[in-house]
C-alpha cells in the first residue's frame, strides 16, 4: 500500500524531460561530505578596489565584492541566493509554463522573469543590468560568452551531487563565506544527527529513489543530488543502486532492482504511463517495500529540483518523517 506524506508540497510539472534535476553529465562525489577540518569550506580571498577574483568552471572572473543586481539562472542558483538571503532582480522559469519550486516561490515572485532554464532570455537579462550572473557550464556553457558581455558570469561545473561545492561556490562569489561555510556545516550536523536518531536502522535501510517521469521511470544512484544527501546520512542502497553514477531507466525487467526497505518515490508532471504500466505488474505487488507499505510519495521538486542547501534540508526533514517518527 503506497504511502503519502500528508506534509510534503505538491508534485508539480518541472522542467525538461531529457534533463530535468540532476543532469546526466553531472560529475562524480567528491567525497568532501564531513563536518571535521578537513570539510569543503568557502574562501573569499583578497577584495581589492572593490572587486574579488573568483575561480569558476570557465576560469577566474572579476566581480563586485558585494554584488546587489544578481540574476540566476537554474533552481540550485536560486536555491543558493534564497538560503543567502539575497534577493535576485531575474530568474529563470524552470520550463515554459512551468512554475518556480514552491519553497522558492517567494524569492522567484519579486524578481523579473527572463526566459527559461534552457533558453534564458538574453535581451531581458541586460534590461535589468545585473553585477552578476550565477548559472553552471551543463546548463549555459554555450552562451557563456554572451552572458559574460552582460555582466560578471559565475559558472560551477555541473549540478546534482556536486551541490555543496556549488554552493560554497556562490558563496564566495556574493560575498558571504562565514555565512555559507556556517550553513553547510548546519545541514552536515543535521543528517549527521538524523543518522545517529535511526540507530541499527541506519545500516539496516536500503532506501531505493525512484522517479517517474511521464513515459520513463529511472533509478537514481550515488551520483545524484538525492544520492548525495543519502551518503550523508549514512544510509545504505539496494545492491542494484549503489553505483557511482547519475541514474539507470527501469522496465519491467528491472523492476526487482527497484526494490529496497523503503522506496521513495517522486513524479514528474500528472501524468504517468509508464510508472502505472510497472505498478500493474504482478513483479511489483512482490517488492519487499509494496509488501510492507514502505512506498513514500514525495516532492519532485524538492528531492530531484532542490540542488541547494534549502532543498538538501527539506529532504532530511521527509527522512526523518518517514524513517523515524513514522511507526
Amino acid at each position: 500500500m503506497k504511502k503519502r506524506l500528508w506534509f510534503l508540497l505538491p508534485l508539480v510539472c518541472v522542467l525538461f524531460l531529457a534533463s530535468c534535476g540532476d543532469d546526466d553529465t553531472s560529475s562524480g562525489d567528491t567525497g568532501t561530505r564531513t563536518t571535521d577540518d578537513n570539510a569543503l569550506k568557502a574562501n573569499c580571498g583578497i577584495v581589492e578596489n572593490g572587486k574579488r577574483l573568483v575561480s569558476h568552471a570557465l576560469g577566474k572572473t572579476s566581480v563586485s565584492a558585494h554584488p546587489t543586481q544578481v540574476v540566476v539562472l537554474d533552481t540550485a542558483e536560486l536555491d543558493a541566493v534564497t538560503a543567502l538571503g539575497v534577493q535576485p532582480v531575474g530568474v529563470t522559469e524552470v520550463g515554459e509554463g512551468v512554475n518556480i519550486p514552491g519553497y522558492l516561490r517567494e524569492t522567484a515572485e519579486k524578481a523579473e522573469r527572463v526566459g527559461t532554464i534552457q533558453q534564458p532570455n538574453l535581451e531581458s537579462i541586460a534590461f535589468l543590468q545585473p553585477d552578476l550572473i550565477l548559472t553552471s557550464a551543463v546548463r549555459h556553457e554555450p552562451i557563456h560568452e554572451q552572458l559574460s558581455k552582460i555582466a560578471p558570469t559565475v559558472m560551477a561545473k555541473t549540478v546534482g551531487a556536486s551541490w555543496k561545492e556549488n554552493f560554497l561556490l556562490f558563496s564566495e562569489t556574493l560575498g558571504q563565506c562565514e555565512e555559507g561555510n556556517r550553513l553547510v556545516q548546519e545541514y552536515e550536523t543535521r543528517a549527521a544527527t538524523l543518522g545517529q536518531d535511526l540507530g541499527e536502522k541506519r545500516t539496516t535501510t536500503e532506501v531505493s529513489v525512484i522517479r517517474a517521469l511521464g513515459g520513463t521511470v529511472r533509478m537514481y544512484m550515488n551520483d545524484s543530488f538525492i544520492g548525495s544527501v543519502l551518503q550523508d546520512v549514512g544510509l545504505p542502497r539496494p545492491k542494484s543502486q549503489d553505483k557511482n553514477i547519475f541514474m539507470e531507466e527501469a522496465g519491467i525487467e528491472r523492476i526487482p532492482d527497484m526494490d529496497g526497505t523503503v522506496i521513495f518515490l517522486t513524479k514528474w508532471g500528472d501524468r504517468q504511463p509508464r510508472l502505472e504500466q510497472l505498478q500493474a505488474s504482478p513483479l511489483w505487488d512482490n517488492l519487499e517495500a509494496v509488501q510492507t507499505g514502505q512506498v513514500y510519495e514525495v516532492s519532485d521538486q524538492i528531492w530531484m529540483l532542490g540542488m541547494g542547501v534549502l532543498g538538501a534540508n527539506r529532504v532530511l526533514d521527509d527522512l526523518r518523517s518517514a524513517l523515524v517518527e513514522t511507526s
